[in-house]
């Protein structure tokens, strides 16, 4: 069977090795826009590099008055423990060498003022009486806050009143390295052919029944056949998507935010002794994606600060390409859609606006309000992050993921952003069994899959505290993340 896959970013390559190891005899093909793995939105500096658990972001825990809802945080926080199996499987098998060289143990707090000590209070209630959050601490305490997360207090006047939670055990993940490391290996050792350079224009069904990929590499047109098509492409997947001619481009259409960092290298001894990743509580009317955190990154061996996201507007599908490309992906049906969207999320669409014009100065001030003195102790600089390109289904606009496929399941596709990277095995092995049924239930490839995950129903996990515990620190153990 011919498998093609669009797009060699952390989605794709996931995809693609969870799909090899199920059905050895799959033939693979990757066609990538970029002349490397990772390049777009998985790329080192594309993101944050949170180990997106549910631990410090208050957009995974609603608030309806006085009624806190943790259902969507313990989802993540199961299916990140899910991705941890996967890359401690990697390691394990050999796959992936050193854990060092993309996981880094990392505190994940979160920090909120007077205006909202009382809602953290109300987090933290809820949250540490679930197995998932049980070694969670909460503090209003200045000095033990300060010891937790010196760079976000050091400045601040010991008579304001902040709060903060934090878990020891959170993580900072170079999605980047991953991948690429991951590419490398089914090249090598599984005889997948990934070709890069390669943009895919258009696709479509073939009288056979099988999908013509028509493509450019390096300038040149040429066709791609395939029994079973993924598109893992980002932003690229919605005109994709379009041009495929199912009945489900009709009801999805894409609405881009942009964002941009403040970064700063730092030396070990400022990493080792703030090793955290602090996340504050969003302004009003900014998408879930904005919600302000100061973040230890590694890289290369290399340390640094990120502060933000500033969120941008641009109609773009994916950073460095042209808004062209947007306004293709537009049909007639998509305007009313679009235009609803922009009537009904007016305040989020003006926000937008004024971020995407802030400068320098002005996020120098913003990351001074959330950590005072910190923009004159390094020499910060803007960096431009990834392009995310929200759904917008029916002509209402969501802020999640949703896996989309052709009725015959030939087809399918990943659509929207987060919390993306950081649960792309379970995802991924949710599209693999959704396009392959027959090959996932035979009990070889069952056996294969245990080479891979040790337990992957995430119900499991909410509910059963043992196996939750074993299953997280082995996986912890191999990663590095804490020592048993």
């Amino acid at each position: 069977m011919d498998v093609v896959i669009i797009g060699a970013g952390i989605m794709g390559v996931t995809f693609a090795h969870i799909a090899k190891t199920v059905d050895p005899n799959l033939n693979i093909t990757i066609l990538e826009r970029l002349d490397q793995a990772a390049g777009s939105n998985s790329s080192v500096f594309n993101n944050a590099g949170t180990g997106h658990e549910a631990n410090c972001e208050l957009n995974y825990t609603p608030v309806d008055e006085e009624v806190i809802s943790v259902e969507k945080a313990l989802d993540i926080h199961a299916q990140f423990n899910v991705a941890k199996q996967y890359w401690a499987n990697l390691v394990k098998n050999g796959i992936i060498k050193d854990p060092e060289s993309f996981i880094h143990p990392t505190k994940h707090c979160t920090l909120v003022n007077e205006d909202s000590i009382n809602l953290l209070h109300m987090r933290y209630k809820e949250m540490a009486s679930h197995h998932f959050f049980d070694e969670m601490k909460l503090s209003e305490d200045f000095d033990e806050i300060q010891s937790w997360i010196p760079l976000t207090m050091e400045g601040r006047s010991r008579h304001q009143k902040m709060a903060a939670t934090r878990v020891d055990h959170g993580t900072d993940v170079n999605f980047e390295s991953i991948t690429k490391q991951l590419a490398q290996h089914m090249e090598n050792e599984q005889s997948a052919d990934i070709q890069y350079n390669t943009h895919v224009k258009r696709v479509h069904k073939s009288p056979s029944g099988s999908w013509l990929i028509e493509c450019e590499q390096n300038g040149v047109a040429k066709q791609v056949r395939a029994d079973k098509l993924f598109v893992g492409a980002g932003g690229g997947a919605f005109p994709i998507l379009k041009a495929s001619h199912l009945p489900a481009g009709r009801r999805f259409s894409g609405f881009p935010v942009g964002g941009r960092f403040l970064a700063a290298e730092i030396d070990k001894e400022v990493a080792q002794s703030y090793g955290a990743k602090t996340y504050g509580k969003a302004a009003v009317g900014a998408p879930p994606m904005s919600v302000p955190h100061l973040d230890l990154r590694v890289a290369d061996g290399k340390y640094y600060l990120l502060f933000g996201p500033f969120a941008t507007f641009s109609p773009i599908l994916e950073k460095g390409r042209g808004i062209v490309e947007f306004i293709r992906m537009v049909h007639l049906h998509d305007i009313p859609n679009l235009l609803n969207v922009a009537r009904e999320h007016f305040p989020l669409v003006t926000y937008l606006f004024k971020e995407t014009f802030k400068g320098e100065s002005a996020m120098l001030k913003t990351l001074d309000e959330f950590a005072p003195g910190l923009s004159n102790k390094f020499n910060w600089k803007v960096v431009q992050a990834g392009q995310r390109v929200q759904i917008i289904k029916d002509g209402d606009l969501q802020m999640g993921t949703e896996i989309v496929t052709s009725e015959d399941l030939s087809y399918g596709t990943l659509l929207g952003a987060s919390p993306g990277a950081s649960v792309s095995p379970e995802v991924m092995l949710r599209c693999v069994k959704t396009l392959f049924p027959k090959i996932v239930k035979k009990e070889a490839a069952q056996e294969r899959l245990k080479t891979l995950f040790d337990e992957t129903d995430v119900d499991v996990l909410i509910e059963d505290a043992d196996k939750y515990r074993e299953i997280r620190n082995s996986a912890d153990k191999i990663l590095g993340i804490r020592e048993i």
